[in-house]
């Protein structure tokens, strides 16, 4: 009796145990699908125009306009004022396209007005001037002339998910404004559905563009005409553009020193992976800043779609501080900023401080307050507290260090370079 005893303790304590599992992840699935519910109810509730891209006349007195020229692997559609899909197209398509923004007075930094009718009234409403199709290299030569700055700067923006095509123009228009950056605007769109549903879809759409977009970075960074390259992900997209730096050190043996700065705001990267695709882009890399915050919704109900893994942006980057600052990552943690938006994932573009915030580093400039030099700094990534101009509201930011101890150049050594690491104890680095 005794025997049959424990043996129907040790199965009520397996039951227990699976019970509580079971229960755990019903917990979080039901959390993870209420989010998902409520992303679905806030879009159907928006009840937006779509075809909002069919160009007005004039723009206003006092309207600003942002000029892009936009590359996108969507499928064309007949549809007026809506010019692509989010279906897969079979070439990358080319547009030229001036967004009006309405005068400051009618509008708050950080907002994309969307229009209410068609045509839009360019007072009060995002409006579309001009859809030019770019039909020669020459265009792009023609187009670049008149908008590059001195350094001849140019910005590459790579949208996220659940984004149309007239979600990513109007957005990107919006940062370049907002963020008082000067430098030639390029939007990279790739085959987004705009549904909350349709997650892999969008993933697989990534994967499906990283040609693309390593195309056009490697055209940009040959052009003679350009001088500096920064590359702006946010979400999805920050994935999508990882994978085509990753794919361009492959296929150019490093990549290119124009580019040198990446942006990942609110990352969508499974941490394992995201450590991969830095070292696999080789020793040469661009400087990495990444926003995040631990109090982002929508990367909680990615976190829960891709097996509990920590997203990049999602996450709380302290414990990982010695990493990224090897990898030479400065972390911008905004969990502290107040979002703008319910879910808490898109601050880096329609909160005011940082809007602004970002435009210093769009604009090539160090998010360090510059009171003391990264080489004065030894050890572990240093927590500064920046103040953002315009808002009460501080950042911390974590700064990499450019003096390591020696135990860690040992493990650059290891994992960053080029060449097989060695066995040691019957493990190889990886």
């Amino acid at each position: 009796m005794q025997k049959v005893g424990r043996r129907d303790l040790a199965g009520s304590t397996r039951y227990a145990a699976c019970a509580q599992r079971s229960l755990t992840s019903f917990a979080l699935k039901r959390s993870g699908l209420s989010v998902l519910i409520s992303l679905s109810v806030l879009a159907g509730c928006a009840g937006r125009l779509e075809n909002v891209l069919q160009p007005v006349a004039t723009a206003g007195p006092g309207t600003s306009t942002v000029d892009m020229m936009v590359a996108t692997t969507r499928q064309p559609t007949d549809k007026p004022g809506e010019l692509y899909s989010g279906e897969r197209g079979t070439a990358i398509s080319l547009n030229d396209i001036v967004v009006s923004i309405p005068p400051d007075r009618n509008r708050k930094i950080g907002e994309v007005q969307w229009p209410s009718h068609v045509p839009a009234n360019p007072e009060k409403e995002f409006a579309v001037l001009k859809v030019g199709r770019v039909a020669s290299e020459r265009n792009i030569f023609e187009w670049f002339g008149k908008n590059r700055n001195a350094k001849r700067q140019v910005v590459i923006f790579v949208h996220g998910f659940n984004n149309t095509y007239a979600d990513a123009v109007f957005r990107f228009a919006q940062i370049m404004h907002d963020s008082g950056t000067d430098a030639a605007p390029i939007l990279f769109t790739w085959p987004s559905r705009g549904n909350v549903f349709d997650y892999l879809y969008d993933k697989e759409s990534t994967n499906f563009s990283r040609r693309a977009l390593e195309d056009m970075i490697l055209q940009a960074a040959k052009s003679p005409d350009v001088g500096e390259v920064t590359i702006l992900a946010h979400s999805m997209g920050s994935w999508l553009t990882a994978e085509a730096l990753r794919g361009v050190a492959m296929r150019n043996k490093t990549i290119p020193s124009k580019v040198k700065n990446v942006i990942l705001a609110s990352p969508d990267i499974d941490i394992d992976v995201f450590r991969r695709q830095m070292i696999e882009m080789g020793v040469q890399r661009p400087h990495f800043t990444i926003f995040s915050s631990t109090k982002d919704k929508a990367l909680q109900v990615s976190r829960w779609l891709s097996g509990g893994v920590n997203r990049v942006g999602g996450f709380d980057s302290t414990p990982y501080a010695a990493d990224l600052a090897k990898l030479g990552i400065t972390v911008v943690d905004t969990s502290s900023v107040k979002p703008d938006d319910a879910l808490g994932h898109n601050t880096f573009a329609d909160n005011r401080g940082m809007v602004q915030l970002l435009g210093r580093r769009l604009a090539g400039q160090s998010l360090d307050a510059g009171q003391v030099s990264l080489a004065d700094r030894v050890g572990i990534a240093a927590v500064r507290t920046a103040d953002l101009a315009g808002s009460a509201a501080k950042v911390a930011v974590a700064a990499p260090m450019s003096i390591i101890s020696d135990d860690a150049r040992q493990v650059l050594k290891q994992q960053l370079s080029s060449g097989s690491s060695p066995i040691v104890d019957g493990r190889i680095s990886y």
